[in-house]
């Protein structure tokens, strides 16, 4: 028994004596301490995936930095400043005239506005939203060396508010593109641009949404959503991936007055790419045009047998391509050549972004039997041509049948 408690007294001496020794030694070499930690810590390896560096553990998990995928596309980022001179107006007169006559007295105030843009190609052609530069006296771009240049506007198109801009300049950085990888709910995406004059502002978050619509932001909407936050002078800047490519533009947030927290929208880069080479080659875009509205109208019959695909036909003009090819009000429109119709917002791109002389093949769904019919798209005429097109009778007791087959 004593032979037992005097090997557990030296072995408590022992440990005594050697935590003081560890005590001593860190306290007279510190310096040791942060290799102690290291020796400690799991072991990690470093690689180059798509030009970012990724931190990978042994446990398989990975904390990322993005700052090569900003590098990548922030320095085609530019600012964009305007100046819009705006009438001074008296308030509390509500007679036209003796405003008029008033105003005229008074100085004009400066309305100044801000914005981002981006930088697509070396020639020096910049996309923006067209919110941005609308209807201002005067736009000045800083480009993130330092450059200030005033650009010329080359086009606009409202209906996706998206405008091009052209400068005269060399040596331009130039942002990648996203090509072949498809953006994915719950991607990390990045928003850089010009935030509350704060130029190469980046915020982070994630892709909360494709394919919005209905937000009444523009006439034509299949917004990414994100929560990387959009601020005031971040429209027409960039959207962008991990890697660093361009996914979108961006364009607007839902503001917080809302109580929306975190809700932002950008332009999918594919439709954006697509009006921008319309507007380098024809000045305009070029959209298709049917002569006939949709809506997502479900019937009681159609949700009881379980179609409700499709996109409701709710007029159509006399004499419209809609109206030649044979479709009536009422008519479901099921397939836009190749593609399922899953509600009228989509069926309106598609028609939209069908090039003008093309013919398509389209289903359509009448009384509970469907059939085909070719439909020639044209050109969406202007507002002054559409009084040729009407709602009135038929110019004939056989206009409008179509080819069924």
């Amino acid at each position: 028994m004593n032979a037992l408690l005097n090997n557990l007294g030296f072995l408590s001496r022992s440990i005594v004596v050697g935590l003081a020794l560890a005590f001593l030694v860190v306290w007279l070499r510190p310096g040791l301490l942060p290799a102690l930690r290291a020796s400690a810590t799991p072991h990690t390896t470093q690689t180059a995936v798509d030009q970012s560096t990724v931190t990978v553990p042994d446990n398989g998990q990975y904390v990322r930095s993005y700052a090569d995928a900003v590098n990548r596309s922030a320095p085609a980022v530019v600012s964009i400043y305007t100046n819009t001179v705006v009438p001074a107006s008296v308030p509390g007169v509500t007679n036209s005239l003796f405003q008029s006559f008033l105003s005229r007295r008074l100085p004009a105030r400066n309305r100044r506005g801000l914005g981002s843009g981006l930088i697509v190609r070396a020639d020096g052609y910049i996309l923006t939203s067209n919110h941005v530069i609308d209807h201002v006296d005067d736009i000045q771009l800083a480009l993130a060396d330092g450059r200030v240049f005033q650009p010329q506007v080359i086009g606009s198109d409202p209906d996706t508010d998206l405008a091009v801009l052209k400068i005269d300049a060399s040596d331009l950085p130039v942002a990648p593109l996203a090509n072949g990888n498809p953006l994915k709910v719950g991607d990390v995406v990045l928003a850089i641009g010009n935030a509350y004059g704060l130029n190469n502002t980046v915020t982070m978050g994630i892709v909360s949404a494709k394919g919005r619509s209905d937000l009444n932001l523009s006439p034509l909407e299949d917004f990414i959503q994100t929560d990387a936050a959009i601020n005031a002078g971040n429209s027409g800047g960039a959207l962008i991936n991990a890697d660093g490519n361009v996914v979108g533009i961006n364009s607007s947030m839902l503001h917080q007055s809302l109580g929306a927290q975190g809700i932002g929208f950008a332009i999918p880069i594919e439709i954006a790419s697509d009006v921008m080479q319309q507007i380098i080659d024809y000045g305009s875009v070029r959209r298709g045009w049917l002569g006939a509205s949709f809506s997502d109208s479900i019937s009681l019959e159609r949700a009881s047998n379980g179609s409700v695909r499709g996109a409701h036909v709710d007029e159509v003009l006399v004499r419209s391509p809609a109206w030649e090819a044979g479709l009536r009000a009422g008519d479901i429109l099921l397939n836009w050549g190749s593609t399922a119709v899953s509600n009228s917002n989509q069926l309106n791109l598609m028609v939209a972004t069908t090039q003008p002389n093309s013919t398509v093949e389209v289903e359509i769904q009448r009384g509970g039997q469907s059939f085909v019919t070719a439909v020639d798209v044209i050109q969406q005429p202007p507002l002054s041509l559409l009084q040729f097109y009407s709602n009135g009778p038929a110019p004939g007791p056989m206009a409008g049948s179509g080819n069924r087959s």
